[in-house]
């Protein structure tokens, strides 16, 4: 064991990191790194998207979770292993145990995309469907474990899980030298952690920073105390660093390590995750998203060149139509309103004039004639109109309040 430069015990060395990716060759794909024009010009320096939502599974799960498996002594593999996840974890150890030839059981929360569950499945696992959120599905995880003796493959609490992720942190020093920021989204630090220990070894000087969704931050609070502390109910779309605790092994690695860790709320989110899309052409799921939301949060904060690790692209496709009305709707492209009309033939057209004449485009129209706080003579109606900006917006809504129509708050 090694100590890092704060004097903290570190579990994981750049020889474990370098010895993960020589295993790695031939398994996990060395992922793109493609500079963002668009980025570049918002946060006024270079930045490049590191592509793991290119890898293979869909994430980056695959590179930890094949030296964790490979890492078993053979009575262990005999034995098989068992997981826990909604998703990418899920994913990442069945097809790591595919290619070593390990049985794979994987406890998924009921109400998991069915694409998760079927990829999974496809990859080779034993797919047992538990609970209704994700420690229900851990704990029924652990319990399988103890009874058949199955090994525990924790997605981020080991050694060797950090050590696979950190061959990203080699792999950016190599496709981009010149680097002197590093973001990347955190849930229990496995990622983090791997990078740090990676990258900070070889160039202390490139900050790493740490990305969490501010509904499920569970570093701050950590760091603050000086140990893992648990945030009760994480609450956040990005389900892949919805995390309530972190690792105590991960963890001294981070409090050692990485420079900071900033926090994005899920506008900003849906906002990355359509601005990937559009102007990346790269499905990202939201906590690959995060890196790119902590820079549209905050553009002037960062020295570049600047490497954002898109972690993953897992996202279900009812969930992502959803996300990106949410991220429409977030950079003003999207408007919904509710306005009092008298119920008489002929106002509708007379509404949808006004919204025409302003060029907002009808997306759908609802009408509500029944509620108690109507008058016997009105009616309610719900537009959903698609928008051009913030402005955009605001014109729409003067438009309507000028034409007499009441707008509902």
């Amino acid at each position: 064991m090694s100590y890092g430069m704060a004097g903290i015990p570190r579990s994981v060395t750049l020889d474990d990191v370098r010895g993960a990716q020589k295993m790695l060759s031939g398994v996990a794909r060395t992922t793109a790194m493609e500079s963002s024009r668009h980025l570049s010009r918002v946060v006024g320096t270079p930045v490049h998207l590191k592509c793991e939502n290119l890898q293979r599974t869909g994430s980056f799960k695959l590179r930890g979770a094949y030296i964790r498996i490979a890492g078993l002594l053979p009575e262990e593999r005999a034995a098989g292993v068992v997981a826990a996840s909604a998703g990418n974890h899920a994913q990442g150890v069945a097809l790591a145990s595919a290619l070593l030839g390990v049985h794979a059981t994987v406890f998924m929360p009921k109400g998991a995309p069915l694409p998760k569950i079927s990829a999974t499945r496809e990859y080779g696992a034993e797919v047992r469907l538990y609970g209704q959120v994700v420690d229900e599905t851990l704990a029924a995880a652990e319990e399988y474990a103890a009874e058949t003796g199955a090994v525990f493959i924790h997605p981020f609490d080991h050694p060797d899980v950090i050590a696979g992720q950190g061959t990203i942190g080699l792999e950016i020093l190599e496709q981009c030298p010149e680097v002197r920021t590093i973001v990347l989204g955190m849930g229990g630090g496995g990622l983090a952690a791997g990078v740090a220990v990676a990258v900070k070894t070889v160039r202390p000087d490139v900050r790493i920073i740490g990305v969490q969704a501010a509904g499920a931050a569970c570093y701050p609070p950590s760091l603050a105390a000086g140990r893992p502390v648990t945030v009760p109910n994480p609450a956040t779309m990005a389900d892949g660093i919805k995390v309530g605790r972190p690792g105590p092994v991960p963890f001294g690695i981070v409090q050692d390590l990485v420079d900071e860790v900033r926090t994005v709320g899920e506008d900003h989110l849906s906002a990355a995750l359509l601005l990937c899309l559009e102007r990346a052409k790269l499905v990202v799921e939201p906590a690959g998203a995060s890196p790119v939301a902590a820079l549209l949060a905050e553009p002037g904060g960062f020295e570049g060149p600047v490497v954002a690790v898109l972690s993953g692209g897992n996202v279900d496709p009812v969930l992502m139509q959803r996300l990106l009305r949410h991220g429409m709707a977030a950079q003003g492209r999207y408007l919904a309103v509710r306005l009092r009309v008298t119920d008489r033939p002929g106002n509708l057209a007379r509404l949808l004039g006004v919204t025409s004449a302003v060029d907002a485009n009808v997306l759908d129209v609802s009408h509500i004639r029944t509620d108690p706080r109507l008058g016997l003579s009105e009616a309610e109606v719900e537009l959903q109109l698609e928008t051009m900006g913030p402005e955009h917006c605001a014109e729409v809504a003067r438009a309507l309040t000028a034409a007499g129509y009441a707008i509902v708050e």
